[in-house]
């Protein structure tokens, strides 16, 4: 007799830090295996929970979203509890919940938020430095403000993407951009950027060259050519994965 299986939305958050990404890789700690083993362990089955994106090794989530299909009739409530019982502290489910079969945590978002926080005070806290690029020297922050004004809309990012990246779908290395901009908070410098879909290293590498233009090495004027050159060579180095967070994923329904 086949049992019905039910499709599960998770809402996540953790600390990145000890974890070398989103993605299983054998011999190493990542949040999709920590997720697997618990859900191994509650349920007995054994599936892969798919995340809305790969984050980096080192990258955090204030929402990351995950979707997997189970057979056991548990309760919402009861999962959440459960499954926070048995992850590591650095993995917190913020909300479980049923949803319909044809959910995909990543096929089935529409747009994405990240926020990138650089710390300008004197002295960076240890409690703090796991979560932020210490960067105090002066930064001209209006030409970096500019400069984020220019990558909005729909471009190909190639220039902003991983080195060894190759495209991960139909769309090429093309994505929109629908929100860029440096927000100034008391001795933060946060990037906050919405988009439908975002490359490998493409938001570290879009920080990591605002900084450059903060820096005076290179115009805000130049960052329209950098794009339209398609050479990660022409862009700035690539930001600290210390530093980034996914904010929340965006969906139609669900």
């Amino acid at each position: 007799m086949q049992t019905d299986l039910c499709t599960w939305k998770l809402v996540l958050a953790y600390d990145g830090t000890e974890f070398h990404g989103w993605q299983v890789q054998p011999g190493h700690p990542t949040v999709q295996g920590v997720l697997r083993d618990a859900l191994a362990r509650i349920t007995g089955e054994d599936v892969l929970p798919q995340g809305s994106g790969r984050t980096d090794a080192g990258v955090h989530a204030l929402g990351q979203v995950a979707s997997f299909a189970l057979a056991a009739p548990i309760p919402e409530a009861n999962l959440a509890r459960a499954l926070n019982r048995i992850l590591p502290a650095a993995v917190r489910v913020l909300s479980a919940a049923r949803v319909a079969s044809d959910f995909h945590a990543r096929h089935s978002a529409r747009a994405k938020t990240y926020e990138y926080r650089i710390f300008r005070g004197e002295i960076c806290s240890p409690w703090q430095a796991r979560y932020v690029y210490a960067w105090n020297a002066p930064l001209d922050v209006d030409a970096m403000q500019v400069a984020t004004t220019r990558v909005l809309g729909e471009h190909d990012f190639t220039s902003f993407a991983a080195s060894d990246d190759s495209p991960p779908d139909s769309r090429g290395n093309v994505r929109r951009l629908h929100t860029s901009q440096w927000v100034q908070e008391p001795q933060l410098l946060l990037y906050r950027v919405r988009g439908n879909g975002f490359l490998h290293h493409m938001v570290r590498n879009l920080v990591g060259t605002f900084l450059e233009v903060g820096r005076g090495n290179i115009k805000e004027t130049e960052i329209l050519p950098i794009l339209e050159s398609r050479s990660r060579e022409r862009a700035g180095p690539t930001a600290p994965a210390r530093g980034l967070f996914l904010v929340n994923v965006d969906y139609d329904s669900h």
